[in-house]
C-alpha cells in the first residue's frame, strides 16, 4: 500500500470515528424535560404547610381536621410542582361547620392555576381559589371530600382527575403543546364509569387503580413520571 493510500484510509477511519463519537454524544446528552399539564394532590393535617400527596385522592383517607389541595398547573418535574396559593387553614375553612357525629370535617382548597398554566383556548376561572369544608363519612376518600365541595368531576379511563368544576373541559394531563385543540372534543368521560365507582356512589374504587397501574394512584405528578420513565 503507498503512503497515498495509507494517509487516505487513516484519514477516513478518523472521520468515521468521530461521526461515531458525535453520534454517542448525541445519544448520551439528556433529553430536554417535557411540561405537563395536570392537577396535583396535597395534603396537610390543618396547621402545617402543604405536602405533596404520597397516595392519589381516590385512596387517601384524610382525617378529621385535615386539609386537601389540588393544584392545576404545568410541572417539568416531580420536584417543580406548584403548590395551591392558600394557606391549609382548617380553622378557617371549616369555621362555620359544626362537628357532628359519625361524619369528619375536611377542608378542601382548589386553586386552578393561572392564565400561564392554561390549556390553549381555555381561561381558567376569574376566582383562582376555591375553599370548602366537607363533611363527610368516616372513612371517606379525598376524592369524596373534593365531591362534596366541587362539581362537576371529569376523570379518565385510568381514574385520573381530569378536571374540577368544569376546567379544563378538555384533555387529562397531556405533554405541553400535545393538547387537544378547542375544536377537538374531550379526551375523558364526563364521570368514573360504573365499574370506576365505589359501590356506595362515591369516588373511583381502590380496586379499578390497583388493577390498572399502580402509579395511577399516587396522582398527577406520579402519572407524569410513570410516563417520563417511559
Amino acid at each position: 500500500m503507498t503512503t497515498t493510500a495509507v494517509r487516505t484510509t487513516a484519514g477516513v477511519a478518523g472521520a468515521a470515528a468521530g461521526a461515531l463519537l458525535t453520534l454517542a454524544g448525541v445519544a448520551a446528552a439528556p433529553a430536554h424535560a417535557a411540561g405537563y399539564r395536570y392537577w396535583s394532590y396535597w395534603e396537610s393535617d390543618g396547621g402545617t404547610p402543604w405536602a405533596y400527596a404520597t397516595q392519589g385522592p381516590a385512596t387517601a383517607r384524610p382525617a378529621d381536621g385535615d386539609a386537601v389541595g389540588f393544584r392545576f398547573a404545568v410541572s417539568a418535574e416531580a420536584d417543580d410542582t406548584a403548590k395551591p396559593t392558600a394557606a391549609p387553614d382548617f380553622a378557617r375553612i371549616c369555621a362555620d361547620v359544626a362537628a357532628k357525629d359519625g361524619t369528619k370535617r375536611i377542608a378542601v382548597v382548589i386553586d386552578f392555576g393561572g392564565p400561564a398554566d392554561a390549556p390553549p383556548g381555555e381561561t381558567p376561572p376569574a376566582k383562582r381559589v376555591t375553599t370548602g369544608c366537607a363533611q363527610v363519612r368516616p372513612d371517606a376518600t379525598g376524592a369524596e371530600a373534593l365531591a362534596a365541595v366541587a362539581k362537576p368531576l371529569r376523570y379518565g379511563s385510568g381514574a385520573m382527575l381530569c378536571g374540577i368544576a368544569g376546567y379544563p373541559a378538555r384533555g387529562c394531563g397531556e405533554e405541553v403543546g400535545e393538547e387537544p385543540t378547542a375544536a377537538a372534543p374531550p379526551t375523558a368521560a364526563a364521570s368514573p364509569t360504573a365499574s370506576e365507582k365505589r359501590d356506595d356512589g362515591g369516588g373511583p374504587s381502590v380496586g379499578v387503580l390497583a388493577g390498572g397501574a399502580a402509579v395511577l394512584a399516587l396522582g398527577g405528578a406520579a402519572i407524569w413520571k410513570a410516563r417520563h420513565r417511559g
